[in-house]
């Protein structure tokens, strides 16, 4: 991987991660709000190092190691800087295990969002599929058996690996939905400081799983991952500790972080069949997805400019 191309996907790694958790990001400025100032500026310095160490750096890492556990730990760190043949026929054959799975939730969280959730409708066919919210299950259910039937006369992993993708977006769903709550609860209740920095941080982790995950569509680099990620993590918590009214009159950041999801986990589960799908593809169609419902927020409230 060339400089140009390292430097084009930190920075795609680093808008995927800002538009991705906005919404926590947000709610996380409103409970520290209602928290004292130690307690804030000991959450914003450790909370911080935590969720870009452990969850941005070690989730990644472990997820690489898991499905290729040959490389051994500092290895699933190192492999695609490495010009060792053996390395990289190990990353080659387990690679598409990892991309199948992390393929498959990305596409069922879009389709949730899209089905499911409540929005502001963005694009005029979002109003359509989302009173269709009924035919959700059955949609997954067909795009599930579709993939398991191609992966299987390839690999029989890379079927078990698409099965683990399903099973791990509901299970992340679920407890996203108990986050949600929770989150809630934080803002108007009357727990210590302690407690809310402890919440916040379970919380941070849950839903940070969905940046992890697509992060894989840019890199299986763990570094790039963990410096991409980490950067826009930096970032997005000190911008909304003072612009949380004006970040949520950019209506459509949503938007454009669900349709960029889609797109990386079609890259994902697109390189998993073996369709070469060049570096460049992940970085700029992010950039494009998310400046356009960027200037559709604009338009849509002049306020927020």
């Amino acid at each position: 991987m060339d400089f140009a191309s390292i430097i084009l996907t930190i920075a795609g790694l680093t808008l995927f991660e800002i538009v991705s958790s906005v919404d926590n990001a947000i709610i996380n400025a409103q409970v520290l709000s209602t928290m004292g100032a130690k307690a804030r500026a000991w959450f914003l310095f450790w909370g911080l190092l935590f969720a870009v160490v452990v969850v941005r750096g070690l989730l990644p890492w472990l997820i690489v190691f898991v499905s290729s556990p040959a490389l051994g730990p500092l290895g699933a760190l190192t492999a695609t800087f490495s010009n060792d043949p053996a390395i990289h026929e190990i990353i080659e054959r387990s690679a598409p295990i990892l991309m199948i799975g992390g393929g498959i939730f990305l596409v069922f969280l879009f389709l949730h969002w899209l089905f499911l959730e409540d929005k502001d409708y963005g694009l005029p066919t979002e109003r359509f599929f989302h009173e269709q919210g009924v035919w959700f299950f059955a949609i997954v259910s067909v795009v599930l058996a579709t993939v398991v039937w191609a992966a299987l006369k390839i690999d029989p992993f890379m079927a078990f690996g698409a099965v683990v993708g399903s099973s791990a977006f509901f299970i992340v769903h679920g407890f996203k939905e108990n986050a949600e709550a929770q989150e809630k609860k934080l803002i108007g209740g009357h727990l210590s400081d302690l407690s809310k920095i402890f919440y916040l941080e379970i919380i941070d982790a849950t839903f940070s799983i969905d940046g992890v995950l697509g992060a894989f569509a840019f890199t299986l680099s763990v570094p790039l991952i963990l410096l991409g990620n980490g950067i826009g993590a930096v970032v997005l918590r000190q911008v909304t500790m003072g612009n949380i009214e004006r970040i949520k009159k950019y209506v459509f950041l949503k938007n454009g972080a669900m349709y960029s999801i889609f797109v990386l986990g079609l890259v994902m589960l697109a390189s998993a069949f073996g369709v070469h799908v060049p570096a460049w593809l992940s970085p700029l169609a992010t950039f494009g997805i998310v400046g356009y419902f960027f200037l559709q927020s604009r338009n849509h409230c002049p306020a927020a400019a």
